[in-house]
């Protein structure tokens, strides 16, 4: 009887030891940037990833001023967002949807600081490709930039560890014409690099990809956020 109950004990042992193994092996988080581990920023407060040499938010930015995804955004200088269906707890969950112009404050500078706070700036086209470059090159660098699980990404969310700590949600997207869409399938992230007076370059994460893509969209389109520390 006593042996019996022993081996209950060890295989118990071994099965939490499997399991928390395996989850270190799926999602290893990444570090804080040393001397920075949060950033406090008009009253929320934003966790810091160090990927490589370069110091990310962990979470996308969430700031500013909802107006509905039927209507444009101006420079009012009032910082506007959008959340996805209209919904401010998506916001809250997903971080904001922005037009590339009203995210560089009207600027068409790459790299400004746009609407991140001081001593950070909106990430240019050749910053997102040096993240990607270190985690391994576009063909397989989302897998190490998603987050695991289905709670925010449509399932089965393949090709997700978040090695990396980047922890990219699905948060969908404001289309040209108005509306949202896409919300858990995609995400998809602003530059602050134009490709011409009317397109900028972005890259997207999918739930059935490992990837990540770098494209052309339109100014007028709304994408998540991320800041990046000078």
């Amino acid at each position: 009887m006593k042996k019996n109950y022993l081996i209950a004990i060890i295989l118990l042992a071994f099965l939490v030891y499997m399991g928390c193994k395996k989850d270190d092996d799926k999602d290893d988080g990444g570090e804080p940037c040393p001397g920075t581990p949060t950033v406090t920023y008009e009253g929320q407060v934003y966790n810091t990833v160090l990927i490589g040499n370069q110091c990310w938010f962990r979470e996308n930015l969430n700031v500013g001023y909802m107006i509905k995804d039927i209507d444009e955004m101006t420079d009012n200088e009032v910082i506007e967002k959008y959340c996805f269906k209209n919904g401010p707890e998506n916001c809250n969950e997903y971080g904001g949807l922005y037009q590339w112009n009203e995210m560089m404050e009207y600027s068409t500078a790459a790299g400004e600081q746009g609407i991140c706070p001081s001593g950070w700036h909106i990430p240019e086209d050749r910053d997102w490709t040096t993240l990607t470059d270190f985690l391994g090159g576009k063909d397989i660098a989302g897998e190490k930039m998603k987050e695991v699980g289905t709670t925010h990404w449509q399932p089965p969310n393949e090709y997700a560890s978040n090695k990396s700590g980047f922890t990219a949600l699905s948060g969908g997207y404001r289309d040209f014409n108005g509306g949202s869409y896409l919300l858990p399938f995609k995400t998809k992230y602003w530059t602050s690099s134009e490709s011409d007076t009317s397109y900028a370059w972005s890259r997207g994460l999918n739930y059935d990809y490992a990837g990540v893509h770098r494209t052309e969209n339109g100014k007028n389109r709304g994408f998540s956020v991320r800041c990046l520390k000078n």
